[in-house]
């Protein structure tokens, strides 16, 4: 009996004895802090999945708002409605949330500095979804990789090259690069240089590649195209041609003009010169013994 007594009052929670923990009382306040740790993750998880919707819902009803910067941050309203759930959870048990904050924070840290290849990722992500330097079905060349952009995720960008191959890039990588975007406006100007040679009728020259430009419907009036003598090289006279085009139809366009200019211009009779070498051999004595004979 005197054993049992002592087992009684053995302190085992908050300063009490278990003599003091079997009342009825305290388990009825047990009981209490049970049902409102429960109601309060319920209520946490529904606000949650509430407030997330409505984030994502922001994008749905604009179309000119981007879909994955308002999923990404539905995703952190969820978490942190989340987190204080739990963190009043933990309160309604008297457990103190001050070092439990702590002690997530300096593991925080510890987990940044041990993963920060990936949380550079992460945060270049971050920043391509705020600032938005391409989007989805944009053609952009970054870092010397050229194609589609199929996907745009925290950690890396998926693009589709010109061959239709599937490369994924590290964000970091995308965003400490230069990016150049061939999508961002509707109107590209095209660019050639033409030769001709230096006995050719330049205002013909002129004129047929006007013409044949021109005569493309994908080719633009305005701006004014611009066809001007730009160089004299060693060989030819050099005609820079600038059309501006619709950026859907640039890299088609460019190689169709070049096919089709030259085709005119032989057809104008306008000479192309292409380089030629000269070879002159030395004679010798024997050469001009067989003159002289």
């Amino acid at each position: 009996m005197e054993r049992l007594d002592s087992i009684m009052q053995t302190e085992i929670y908050d300063g009490k004895a278990l003599a003091d923990l079997v009342t009825l009382e305290f388990l009825a306040q047990v009981l209490g802090s049970v049902v409102a740790a429960a109601l309060i993750l319920i209520v946490g998880f529904l606000v949650a999945g509430w407030a997330k919707r409505r984030v994502v819902a922001i994008s749905d009803n604009h179309t000119r708002l981007d879909a994955t910067l308002f999923h990404f941050l539905g995703n952190l309203v969820r978490y942190a409605i989340l987190g204080f759930a739990v963190l009043f959870v933990l309160n309604t048990f008297g457990v103190k949330t001050t070092s439990i904050v702590a002690a997530i924070g300096a593991a925080g840290l510890a987990i940044g500095l041990a993963m920060q290849g990936a949380l550079s990722n992460v945060a270049a992500g971050v920043m391509i979804i705020l600032f938005r330097p391409f989007k989805l079905g944009d053609f952009i060349d970054v870092d010397g990789e050229m194609g589609t952009v199929k996907e745009i995720t925290l950690n890396n960008t998926v693009v589709a090259s010109l061959s239709n191959v599937k490369v994924i890039i590290p964000n970091a990588e995308v965003w400490g690069n230069t990016i150049s975007n061939y999508s961002e406006y509707p109107t590209r100007r095209a660019e050639w240089s033409f030769g001709v040679g230096y006995g050719a009728n330049l205002a013909l020259a002129e004129r047929t590649i006007h013409d044949t430009i021109m005569a493309d419907e994908r080719s633009m009036a305005t701006p004014e195209p611009f066809i001007q003598v730009n160089n004299l090289n060693d060989s030819s006279v050099d005609f820079l041609v600038r059309v501006w085009v619709s950026s859907a139809d640039y890299f088609q366009y460019q190689a169709d003009m070049k096919r089709k200019v030259k085709e005119a211009l032989d057809a104008a009779g306008v000479d192309i010169p292409f380089p030629t070498r000269t070879l002159v051999q030395p004679r010798n004595s024997q050469d001009e013994d067989l003159d002289a004979a």
